[in-house]
């Protein structure tokens, strides 16, 4: 038998440690880095959810399925029995309604804060950067321990979006339930939390190494030739990787995903096998991550997820490039071997395109055991100039059990509300979770998601999928992702990318540009012209759109509308408008550099008729930022008005 040690954790929790694993949940699952690959000895992880129980997308938008009960205190929103810790509190919607958590049966609530409050550091013992708020989203990874039952309960009529992410352990675990009471030892234990977290974007791979162990750094300048192999790191003897660095970022840019990053364990077969950008983060084939352990920074490319090995390891980068390549490599290691309750690291690289009608999208299914620690997600509609694929809910099944449910696509990565502005509408990175990028007119987003104390631990078998749509998974999307885990034996799950040819990102040819909700306006006219956005009915359909009038003109001639116009590739394009035609519209055209380009538009019509495509002009265009610049210069004689109502800009490129 191993010997069994009691301590007390940061939060006022006693806690059973095994000499052999010294493993405990709580809040040294936040920091203490070097125990990720642990095998995890939680019996059930799950969480409570206001998703729809019907397949539905009310999610929480009515709050129907965001309770439990009611109690004549309030809305009971989760109700869970022990011994266990609740590792993640999410919502979009938090409010100053009072929030309680009740304890092993006890009527009165140890824990009462304003729902809002929870997550914006006002609680001492719910510091920041253990919550925090951005990109739509709240979130809470603060441990909270019970010993034998927590009750959930908000002090309100009504709830909306939440998750609540636990872990429940066996019944002879001894941890008791949170107290506000800290000694000095757990105090110092929550630092150390707050200072680990705090880190992101620097080098983490002390946390990740036993204490008293040094890592020795391992450095190499590579020069790929076009289709070579080279190697960046072998080790002969059992040891761990502690740190990766690829270096220039610049160097490993690119939409054809030509680079691979190959990591083998033990002389087995690769455990990681992925483009190498996209590994550390890369969206659309640019360095966009910048979280705790994975992504990129000042240039440099940086991975800190502990990999132990047995016997021995390999990092090679294989290139199917027709350039040659320079490399800045480091890695940071230590000779201490896996130990047998340690898990081997692995990432899996998917993709979907186009996903399946009526399936989820699958980042990983396998057999086995291991904990997930880490998701990466780049999503791409068939369909530009709207993302309504991302309405879609994670769904994650442990060992054949559906136990986690959320409650849409950015919700699962601790945002919500995408396409609203300063909420899931850029990128923004976060310590666990962030926004790779929003660009609606492309039909784009990304996400990522690193899993620490909240490790999604599995016995015998893991499924985790996302839905590509609100209900039905009926939206063909191109999904492409980066599983990142632990497991006991080699995963069944095969590792293998697709060929080169099916690694490319998808750039679309007709991107759209919702102007009536979305579209960057830089300038407008600076005297004798009104901008406003409206929506009517025209045709039984509700229309969106710019209104824009001028009368005489501008100060510098004919009143104009400058838009920032971002394409994927540079190229000729056809630039067409949508438009609400009417009897007081007028004559619109492109120019580029202050001269015109095509002829003008006449937009005059009798009755309001939304249009088709209206070709306005063929023109150049560079890859990323362009000016579009419109001008009203002049009216149908039977116009009343110089007026552009303006529902899309659709640009498509020629080939």
């Amino acid at each position: 038998m191993k010997s069994l040690i009691t301590i007390t954790s940061s939060l006022g929790c006693a806690f059973a440690l095994t000499a052999a694993a010294a493993d405990r949940p709580g809040v040294a699952d936040i920091y203490r880095l070097d125990r990720l690959p642990l095998l995890k000895d939680s019996v059930n992880v799950g969480s409570v959810s206001s998703y729809d129980r019907t397949g539905g997308n009310d999610d929480g938008f009515s709050g129907k399925y965001s309770f439990i009960r009611k109690d004549p205190e309030g809305l009971v929103i989760a109700d869970l029995k022990g011994p266990g810790v609740i590792y993640r509190v999410w919502t979009p919607t938090p409010t100053d309604d009072t929030l309680e958590f009740l304890f092993d049966g006890e009527t009165k609530p140890r824990i009462e804060v304003k729902f809002l409050d929870l997550f914006l550091g006002k609680d001492p013992d719910f510091p920041p950067p253990l919550t925090g708020f951005g990109a739509g989203g709240y979130y809470c990874y603060v441990p909270i321990p019970f010993a034998k039952s927590c009750v959930v309960r908000m002090r309100a009529p009504k709830v909306q979006f939440y998750q609540i992410n636990y872990a429940l352990y066996a019944s002879n675990t001894p941890i008791a339930s949170f107290s506000r009471t800290r000694t000095p030892e757990e105090n110092q234990d929550l630092a150390r939390a707050r200072e680990f977290l705090n880190a992101a974007g620097t080098d983490v791979s002390r946390f990740g190494l036993p204490a008293g162990v040094k890592p020795l750094l391992n450095q190499t300048i590579l020069t790929l030739k076009p289709g070579a192999t080279g190697t960046v790191f072998r080790a002969n003897k059992g040891g761990r990787i502690a740190g990766l660095r690829f270096s220039p970022a610049e160097a490993m840019v690119g939409k054809a995903r030509d680079l691979l990053l190959k990591i083998s364990f033990d002389g087995q077969a690769p455990a990681v096998l992925c483009p190498l950008g996209d590994f550390f983060g890369y969206a659309w084939g640019q360095p966009a991550m910048q979280s705790l352990l994975v992504g990129s920074i000042h240039g440099t490319n940086y991975c800190y997820f502990p990999m132990p090995f047995e016997r021995g390891a390999s990092i090679e980068i294989i290139s199917a490039r027709t350039n040659t390549v320079e490399l800045r490599a480091e890695v940071e290691h230590a000779p201490v071997p896996r130990t047998p309750n340690e898990g081997q690291f692995y990432a899996l690289w998917r993709r979907e395109n186009p996903t399946q009608t009526g399936q989820p999208f699958t980042f990983l299914e396998t057999t086995g055991r291991g904990h997930l620690v880490g998701l990466a997600l780049q999503a791409q509609g068939l369909e530009t100039g709207k993302t309504t694929f991302f309405e879609g809910d994670d769904q994650t099944t442990l060992d054949g059990e559906l136990t986690i449910h959320g409650t849409g696509s950015e919700d699962f990565f601790n945002g919500g509300w995408y396409d609203v502005p300063d909420r899931w509408e850029k990128r923004l990175c976060f310590p666990l979770s962030g926004c790779l990028g929003y660009e609606k007119h492309l039909g784009r987003t990304g996400a990522y998601r690193l899993f620490l104390g909240d490790a999604y631990a599995y016995r015998h078998s893991l499924k985790q999928t996302i839905e590509h749509s609100g209900q039905r998974n009926d939206i063909p999307t191109d999904y492409s992702s980066v599983t990142y885990f632990y497991s006991e034996q080699r995963p069944s799950a095969d590792l293998t990318p697709p060929a080169l040819k099916d690694r490319a990102v998808h750039d679309p040819t007709d991107v759209i540009f919702a102007v009536g909700e979305q579209m960057p306006l830089r300038a407008w006219s600076y005297d004798r012209a009104t901008l406003t956005r409206k929506k009517e009915k025209l045709a039984n359909h509700e229309v969106r759109y710019l209104s824009f009038t001028g009368s005489g003109d501008d100060w510098f001639g004919p009143h104009f509308l400058l838009f920032d116009c971002q394409l994927p590739e540079a190229g000729t394009y056809a630039v067409y408008l949508e438009v609400v035609q009417g009897p007081a519209q007028g004559k619109v055209q492109l120019f580029q550099n202050e001269n015109p380009v095509g002829t003008p538009l006449d937009l005059y019509a009798a009755t309001p008729t939304r249009s088709a495509r209206l070709l306005l002009a063929r023109a150049p265009f560079v890859e990323g930022n362009n000016s579009l610049m419109l001008k009203l210069v002049g009216k149908n004689e039977n116009s009343s008005a110089l007026g552009l109502d303006l529902v899309q800009v659709v640009c498509v490129r020629e080939k």
